[in-house]
């Protein structure tokens, strides 16, 4: 039988995923005991609220969140973002905060969701989390990547970059290179290195370069 693994930090109310940010609000439009008044007696609903910046939780990038003509999450076919073969590559504790090309080189990633397990994410909701220690790819490793025809970077840090680098490489080269990125990932440990298909399928919303996804893996 197989087995589905959560990959996503939860939403709430509140929360912050980058410091300085605004957070997400959650609220009810209509609640319960207003909604009495509606329907039949003993017939509630809920209907929810949410402010939400497109950059919270677990979310994928789109080459529209770099690229004013590039393509948003709306355009993202369902192939490219679902039912992915993928594979993970563990980033040793002390291997320091740069990721470069070496750690990719010796797996076969076309067409692939690479995964990058780095255990950032037990920082998650802390002030390390965003402290600017954070571990990211190179431009190196990006333009690796772009090269071996990745389908998908997926990273459980704050960034997939250096947020000290205003140029923001790894997004420039892999957005422009058409290559989705997921970021904010969750539970990489919980995973073979390969051998399971990938998911993270943002609602089709137009005009934004990013959006909160179920990432999960089919194991």
């Amino acid at each position: 039988m197989a087995r589905l693994i959560d990959l996503s930090h939860e939403i709430e109310h509140g929360m912050v995923t980058y410091r300085g940010l605004p957070a997400p609000a959650v609220s009810d439009w209509l609640s319960r005991e207003a909604s009495a008044s509606r329907y039949a007696p003993g017939t509630t609903f809920q209907i929810g609220k949410i402010e939400l910046l497109a950059n919270t939780g677990t979310y994928i990038d789109a080459p529209f969140h770099r690229y004013e003509n590039g393509r948003d999450v709306a355009g993202y076919a369902l192939e490219t973002v679902a039912d992915l073969p993928g594979v993970v590559v563990r980033v040793k504790s002390g291997a320091g905060r740069a990721i470069d090309a070496a750690w990719f080189t010796t797996l076969d990633v076309k067409g692939k969701a690479v995964l990058v397990h780095t255990g950032w994410d037990t920082h998650w909701r802390t002030d390390t989390y965003s402290a600017g220690q954070h571990p990211f790819l190179t431009r190196e490793a990006a333009e690796y990547l772009v090269k071996a025809k990745a389908a998908l970077i997926g990273i459980d840090s704050l960034n997939i970059d250096d947020d000290k680098d205003g140029s923001r490489p790894a997004h420039t080269i892999l957005l422009g290179a058409g290559v989705a990125i997921v970021e904010h990932m969750t539970n990489l440990g919980a995973l073979p290195d390969s051998g399971f298909s990938f998911f993270a399928v943002p609602p089709p919303v137009k005009g934004m370069g990013s959006f909160p996804v179920r990432a999960f893996a089919r194991v």
